[in-house]
């Protein structure tokens, strides 16, 4: 297998990305805080995050969205969260969602 010099620049850029990357917080002697707009920006990141992942798994199906009406996912996310609104449990919202979820995919097959 041979090796051009273009990919070993890349590879080796990638990797130095990486160190720098990681090692940044180790790289200076003094510790340093985050702005106080950072703070209260990273209070949101974990919800942000999630509706990111979560969202488009809920409303779209190969790219394209679904409808709303024959589709078991709709009714399971609005139990689950009924379910989270009512009680504040993340296990109870899961299993809520499931079992909303599994007889109407399964057995109806929506």
């Amino acid at each position: 297998m041979t090796l051009d010099w273009w990919t070993l620049v890349i590879i080796v850029g990638m990797a130095a990305m990486t160190v720098v990357t990681r090692a940044f917080f180790f790289l200076f002697d003094r510790p340093w805080n985050l702005p106080r707009w950072a703070h209260r920006g990273l209070v949101y990141a974990p919800g942000a995050a999630l509706a990111a992942v979560v969202a488009p798994e809920i409303i779209t199906t190969h790219g394209y969205l679904i409808n709303p009406l024959m589709d078991a996912r709709i009714y399971a996310t609005v139990a689950g969260v009924a379910w989270y609104l009512w009680r504040r449990g993340i296990f109870g919202t899961i299993v809520c969602g499931m079992a909303v979820y599994l007889p109407l995919h399964v057995g109806l097959g929506i």
